[in-house]
């Protein structure tokens, strides 16, 4: 089941992107070895700061199992920036209906159920349904990326072969690199589709997504009758606010048990209630009294 991540809907989905970082830390720099920057337990590049689309994979457990990005070639971009020694000299693509597909992966270690959605091969070529069908409804004509023999064989074996190469292939650390283009056609959907035997939507809507995700990463709420610490953590807040002695302090203290509240799924308590109820007031009561030019 996949979900688009873009510019336009990523601030619904900081945690879903924060599980695909690290899936990409622990398959490129855990399993592969490859030179990345992982901070946190999570790989991140400056491409990712660049509003790529994420094409992002769900399983049943709502538990992100592979991804890819897809990034235009008219800005900065892998093969011109990184691997432009592929090319040969020749100039890099530059097209707004070309994207370039790059940090593929899948979680090998969690797909290792019978099933056939389980599987490697499943999920990989839902991420590839998913990618190249949010390309084509782009308008994008053709993805260009960066892949290895294995993937070449992959791509081969699932009716996903690439249709030409830029370049030629070159080592790259410990594996050798070839640039690949592959069409975003419906003959290249439908076969990857017959392949896998993929004949849904594969696309979940945003609010599916939040909904199948938070099934089982969500936090439950804590019942504050049964949580000393959270009581504690309670009274802590109200004291903060009742001992401020300015109301810049008083409204830093509400601020954070508001925080708290939001953020932690913490209920605050019935006289914190009565004081964001009463900021608030004070609040809108300024707002009208103060003069306008």
């Amino acid at each position: 089941m996949i979900i688009v991540i873009d510019g336009l809907n990523k601030h619904k989905f900081p945690d879903i992107l924060d599980e695909m970082y690290r899936l990409r830390a622990r398959v490129f720099e855990g399993r592969l070895g490859w030179d990345v920057h992982v901070t946190d337990g999570k790989e991140i590049d400056e491409f990712d700061a660049l509003d790529p689309a994420h094409v992002v994979c769900l399983d049943e457990d709502g538990d992100v199992v592979g991804c890819m990005r897809l990034l235009q070639t008219t800005g900065p971009h892998m093969l011109a920036d990184v691997f432009y020694q592929l090319l040969d000299g020749e100039p890099p693509l530059r097209s707004s209906r070309i994207w370039e597909a790059t940090r593929f992966c899948v979680d090998t270690k969690k797909l290792t159920g019978t099933k056939k959605r389980n599987s490697i091969s499943y999920v990989t070529s839902e991420v590839m349904v998913g990618a190249f069908e949010y390309a084509r409804e782009a308008g994008v004509l053709d993805a260009v990326a960066v892949i290895d023999p294995v993937m070449n064989r992959v791509m081969k074996r699932s009716r996903n072969a690439p249709y030409d190469y830029l370049g030629t292939p070159k080592p790259m650390g410990v594996v050798t690199a070839m640039a690949a283009l592959m069409d975003c056609s419906d003959e290249r959907i439908d076969g990857i589709r017959e392949f896998a035997g993929i004949d849904h939507d594969v696309f979940l809507t945003d609010d599916q997504a939040r909904a199948l995700f938070d099934k089982t990463h969500k936090p439950a709420p804590i019942d504050s009758t049964g949580d000393d610490s959270l009581g504690a953590l309670q009274q802590y807040c109200y004291e903060q606010v009742t001992q401020a002695d300015s109301p810049e302090e008083m409204n830093a203290a509400l601020a954070l048990a508001e925080t708290l509240s939001r953020n932690m799924g913490i209920p605050p308590s019935e006289k914190l209630k009565q004081l964001s109820q009463a900021r608030a007031e004070r609040r809108q009561e300024s707002s009208i009294a103060a003069p306008t030019d």
